[in-house]
């Protein structure tokens, strides 16, 4: 039996987060992601039975990157206004980064592709945002409402501010910024 290489799953993975962004997650097969991952469809089937396998596991890593990328540098110790930033700036550097990862997460979310059990992986590890909004509560900095909803808010405007950015093709100030992080934080403080 052949060994599974760690860079072959990184060329399809590549592959795929590339063609998503084109055409969509059912606008793909395994024979594209093979052409553009420069295997043969064989070998593909060798990491991954199907369509859906990988998607599910491409969610999963990908969203294991994104939540530990996002608490990079952050300290409970930190007063909870600059650990927030910090949280902050480093989704948005992320996403800034990483872009064809961003539109890939975003269509899994709303899509049949995905499993209950990757589902569930994502919500384990959607705990820090969650532990991190609840802090803030704690510390009557943070308003008392859904923590969810709190999270949608924040998330959706970095989002937005990513993809504004990525389709004008324009480069992102120091003070777009701030001024996005200070709508967000005063949005959000109590």
């Amino acid at each position: 039996m052949k060994l599974k290489d760690d860079r072959k799953v990184e060329l399809i993975f590549e592959a795929a987060l590339k063609l998503v962004a084109k055409k969509g997650l059912s606008g793909i097969t395994m024979g594209d992601i093979s052409r553009e991952a420069g295997i043969a469809t064989g070998t593909l089937y060798v990491y991954f039975t199907g369509k859906d396998e990988l998607i599910n596991a491409l969610f999963a890593a990908s969203r294991a990157n994104s939540v530990q990328v996002a608490f990079r540098g952050y300290e409970l110790t930190t007063p909870f206004k600059l650990g927030f930033r910090t949280v902050w700036m480093n989704i948005l550097r992320y996403k800034l980064q990483h872009f064809e990862e961003v539109v890939f997460l975003e269509q899994c979310y709303h899509s049949p592709y995905i499993t209950e059990e990757t589902r569930e992986k994502a919500r384990e590890l959607a705990v820090p945002f969650f532990d991190l909004i609840e802090r803030g509560q704690q510390e009557m900095l943070i308003k008392t409402a859904d923590t969810g909803l709190l999270l949608t808010f924040m998330m959706g405007a970095i989002n937005e501010l990513v993809k504004q950015t990525h389709y004008s093709n324009e480069t992102l100030s120091k003070k777009k910024i701030d001024l996005t992080f200070d709508l967000c934080w005063d949005a959000l403080k109590a």
